[in-house]
């Protein structure tokens, strides 16, 4: 093949992976917006949407062409171009971590040897987003809560960080799939439990990370804690307190913009999930154990079972974002820093010392 044509169909393969996780993330959006009205009506009595569409479905489609069509206003006083950059800092930063995540064995946009390292690292780059946004404002309440969520964001990345590291600790590797194919089902694979006694040919459960070091259901619980914090959603969602701040860093966004932080919101949900279902919980393997037919059956090792079970473990963690958010009350600032500070950061720390132990001695 000449090479004109091997490099454009190079570029044209990460074009066509680019804007598929584009689709993936806005049909997401769509969706998890209409699961949020309904979930949050259910909690509180009431029937959520149900006009535009059967049982009120192609209301949240409804509301986003509206969105699109308003006019894209911007404060007298703003600095225009950090309020103009701003949205699409946010989304992008996110948008980019989808780049590292596999959805099955051998399927994933970029195979990068360090590819947590790299969401962890791309992903920070939101909090410039959220800071240019507060400040290119003008407006009070945007810098109080472009402020908070900076603080929120780093602040929890701590307790965050080391979580993943006692992962990586037992997984010897920031390669993504080389984590998730660890936690496969194997005929001839052994796995510890508690150091003592092995489960072989058996798989499914026991395999994933949260079984095979128990310590690591504790790292789980602090990941997902501050996932939460990480993705401004309730009850740490200070930054936008609605009660104090009106909406908080983007007070003043419409139109597209708006749209733009909206569907980074939810794109952040469903990336933190993802990342989370990957390193505790067996990420595209079954759960199903490795028994006779059962194997046969899940096809462990195919495709299209592996994006069947990491998109249903995935929605359930979002499902459970959204549950807390209509369940537990806001919580103050400082509240917000001692359970950062005082609690999650100590017990993550501990998690990456057992994990080091537990690499050490019983592996």
């Amino acid at each position: 093949m000449h090479p004109k044509q091997t490099r454009l169909n190079f570029y044209l393969t990460y074009v066509i992976a680019a804007v598929g996780l584009f689709l993936i993330t806005a049909l997401f959006t769509l969706f998890g917006v209409y699961a949020e009205r309904k979930i949050s009506a259910f909690i509180q009595g009431r029937l959520g949407p149900t006009e535009t569409g059967k049982f009120g479905t192609l209301q949240t489609l409804a509301d986003i062409l509206k969105l699109i069509q308003k006019e894209l206003i911007v404060p007298a006083a703003a600095d225009k171009l950090l309020f103009a950059l701003a949205p699409g800092i946010i989304f992008v930063a996110v948008y980019l971590g989808f780049a590292a995540l596999p959805w099955a064995p051998g399927l994933a946009p970029s195979k990068l040897n360090l590819g947590l390292y790299y969401i962890f690292a791309i992903i920070s780059i939101e909090t410039l987003g959220i800071l240019m946004a507060g400040w290119g404002s003008n407006n009070k309440y945007s810098i109080l809560g472009a402020m908070r969520s900076a603080a929120q964001i780093i602040s929890y990345e701590i307790p965050a960080g080391f979580a993943l590291i006692s992962v990586v600790m037992i997984a010897q590797t920031l390669n993504l799939q080389d984590i998730a194919a660890q936690q496969g089902i194997l005929s001839t694979e052994k796995v510890k439990f508690l150091g003592y006694w092995d489960i072989t040919s058996a798989g499914g459960l026991f395999a994933w990370n949260i079984f095979r070091a128990p310590h690591l259901i504790i790292a789980f619980v602090i990941y997902f804690i501050a996932s939460l914090a990480e993705s401004n959603r309730a009850p740490f969602d200070i930054p936008e307190a609605e009660s104090e701040l009106v909406s908080g860093f983007h007070t003043e966004y419409s139109g597209l913009r708006f749209a733009l932080i909206f569907l980074a919101e939810y794109a952040m949900m469903f990336l933190v999930s993802m990342v989370g279902a990957i390193l505790f919980l067996g990420a595209w393997n079954t759960p199903l154990p490795n028994i006779g037919s059962v194997h046969l059956a899940t096809c462990t090792t195919g495709t299209v079972w592996g994006i069947i079970w990491i998109t249903i473990k995935t929605l359930a963690l979002v499902g459970v974002q959204m549950w807390i958010r209509w369940t537990l009350p806001r919580l103050r600032v400082d509240q917000l820093m001692n359970l950062c500070w005082k609690v999650l950061t100590p017990l993550a720390f501990a998690c990456m010392l057992i994990s080091g132990i537990w690499r050490l001695w019983l592996m």
